[in-house]
């Protein structure tokens, strides 16, 4: 009995930790990708030749940007 209790909160306390450690790991996810990837996406689509592409994923971003601030 006392192994079962033992094995149901180790299962609780480690799947705590589990949620947790995703949650840390999409906010970094989510910050690598605004001040990485947008940026490097952008410089891509310009360099490529695709401007009348960049330009909307710029104001996308701004508008975001700016609505996330306000908050």
């Amino acid at each position: 009995m006392l192994t079962l209790l033992i094995t149901v909160l180790f299962f609780a306390v480690f799947g705590k930790m589990l949620v947790f450690a995703l949650k840390v790991g999409w906010g970094i996810f989510k910050i690598a990708a605004y001040l990485i990837f947008l940026p490097a996406l952008i410089l891509v689509l310009v360099f490529g030749g695709l401007l009348y592409l960049a330009v909307p994923v710029l104001i996308i971003a701004g508008i975001i940007g700016a609505v996330a601030k306000a908050h």
